[in-house]
């Protein structure tokens, strides 16, 4: 029979049985979505979203290594890969969406409308994003030493409120142009209005995805280890696995394949020539 065994005298890595079954289920499907989207990519050339793709691959060795652990509760290698990994993740898939944002801007020729200057909005965003993910990588390795738990939760949870803030002000930044755009439209928008605005509902539903799981992991580490979020393993799952699988899957549903810089170029030659004749 599977048991719970401790790392280290009486201190335990886990603070449940891990679910190699759930494990299992969620690393299949992230392995289906990144391939899916490393297809679409190479067909496209949409390179700028290979760090979305890095993600996915984070996802997938972080459930394997959960899966792996069941009977490893007492190892620290599957549970660091997995700690690490599936915590840092949607930092990757946040910098792939912040950019987005920005093609979008240059593509439907509405710089004007933009709260902030194209030329600082992905930089400022995904400079953000690069700290927050770096704070709380070096807070899970800090973690997992026993020694200084508590000291890494709190460098986690540090760098969790960034990417909150960070992705609360992404969030109001897209609103502000987006109604702007709907209120003063470019003639590239009015050109295809349907897939512009269809390319920002998906921003607006990946972005509360993310925002919804991060709020969840800072509530998880202000709670600490004793919480009832760190002892059940179905609020990861719930809060965590499903929101950012459904970020992947909508990602790839309305994946940007039209906002390459070639692509940008094209329309932003069309928009000119609309301008121009109107």
């Amino acid at each position: 029979m599977v048991e719970l065994k401790p790392y280290s005298g009486k201190y335990y890595l886990w603070q449940y049985i891990p679910s190699t079954e759930a494990a299992g289920v969620f690393a299949a499907l992230f392995i289906l979505g990144t391939a899916y989207l490393t297809w679409k990519v190479t067909r496209t050339r949409a390179y700028f979203c290979i760090v979305f793709i890095i993600g996915g691959i984070f996802e997938i060795i972080g459930y394997c290594a959960r899966a792996a652990a069941k009977e490893k509760t007492d190892v620290l290698m599957p549970y660091v890969i997995q700690s690490t990994l599936i915590l840092i993740a949607p930092a990757l898939f946040a910098a792939s969406i912040y950019m987005v944002l920005g093609r979008v801007i240059r593509g439907v020729l509405a710089e004007f409308r933009s709260v902030i200057p194209v030329k600082w909005l992905t930089s400022i965003f995904v400079c953000g994003d690069v700290v927050s993910f770096a704070v709380q990588a070096s807070g899970a390795g800090i973690m997992v030493t026993g020694d200084s738990m508590k000291t890494g939760e709190n460098i986690i949870l540090g760098g969790l409120i960034v990417q909150v803030v960070m992705f609360g002000l992404f969030v109001v930044v897209a609103g502000i142009f987006h109604s702007r755009l709907r209120q003063w439209p470019t003639a590239p928008f009015l050109e295809d209005r349907a897939k512009w605005e269809s390319i920002l509902a998906m921003l607006y539903t990946v972005s509360v995805f993310i925002l919804v799981r991060s709020i969840f992991r800072v509530i998880e580490y202000s709670m600490g280890q004793d919480g009832y979020l760190l002892k059940h393993e179905w609020t990861l799952y719930v809060f965590d696995a499903v929101l950012m699988f459904g970020v992947v899957v909508a990602f790839a549903y309305k994946f940007p394949s039209w906002l390459t810089k070639d692509v940008l170029k094209d329309e932003e030659a069309v928009g000119r020539e609309l301008i121009i004749r109107d």
